[in-house]
């Protein structure tokens, strides 16, 4: 194994570790690492789909089989976020005949999503607070309007991941907060995470058809985070996580300016 290849082990384990003890941090981190060790935006948002779609599979598994999954719920979203998805690898298609202007595109895009990503994790107790306070609201809704709002979250998530691979996870949840505010959080978090998986897998293929696609970086990455997921939830608790999410958030405010500025 060579020097690059140790790095993306190195890089799936440091990743895998925050995922498991935060559960935040994987595409919001991954993408930007994978652009540091030099990777092509188009390539690098490509396999951190997979990435997310394969490391994601085995949580749907648990959360299953502990009854946590709204599948209500992630019908509506995936109902929004597929086609949308679909729509914008589409257009990034279009693009890949000027793959600088495809470049740029999701390099800006990825700009913005990570700082939208830092402030949802920092602001993440005072938005819960938030909707808790106007939990009663939710009744003033119809059916038909919460599943109506719920598709158009799915519409906004998948046109980021396809676009980034990020968004799914923390904005994901803190819209799903918002939504559902009397829905218990295990629920709301296996329902995002059921979400993410059809989601990254349809987006991740779709990169893979444009050739935005490294498999032998994608096994590695594999290599380093599935132990570090494991060894990080483990630790869950360890650190405060007052001090854990302000850094993440300054972190990823920080890589968001520089991409998108």
């Amino acid at each position: 194994m060579d020097f690059g290849n140790a790095g993306f082990v190195v890089a799936g384990l440091v990743v895998g570790f925050i995922v498991g003890m935060t559960g935040v941090g994987g595409g919001s981190l991954m993408t930007p690492i994978l652009l540091w060790f030099g990777i092509n935006p188009a390539t690098a948002v490509g396999t951190d789909l997979l990435y997310a779609a394969i490391t994601k599979s085995g949580g749907v598994l648990v959360h299953k089989k502990n009854d946590n999954i709204d599948w209500g719920i992630t019908g509506w979203l995936t109902l929004g976020s597929v086609p949308a998805a679909g729509l914008t690898l589409w257009y990034l298609n279009t693009l890949h005949t000027a793959p600088d202007a495809m470049n740029l595109v999701i390099k800006q895009a990825l700009g913005v999503v990570l700082l939208l990503t830092a402030l949802a994790i920092f602001f993440k107790k005072r938005l819960l607070a938030f909707a808790q306070r106007h939990a009663g609201d939710r009744y003033r809704l119809s059916s038909r309007s919460l599943n109506g709002l719920t598709v158009l979250t799915g519409v906004i998530l998948g046109t980021m991941v396809a676009l980034t691979s990020i968004g799914a996870g923390a904005l994901g949840t803190v819209a799903l907060f918002l939504l559902y505010p009397f829905l218990e959080t295990r629920r709301l978090v296996g329902t995002e995470i059921a979400h993410a998986v059809p989601l990254t897998l349809v987006a991740g293929v779709g990169h893979a058809s444009m050739g935005n696609m490294d498999w032998s970086m994608l096994g590695y990455l594999l290599m380093g985070s599935l132990p570090g997921i494991y060894i990080g939830s483990h630790l869950t608790g360890r650190i405060p996580d007052a001090i854990l999410r302000p850094c993440l958030a300054l972190m990823l405010l920080a890589i968001g300016y520089k991409l998108a500025f």
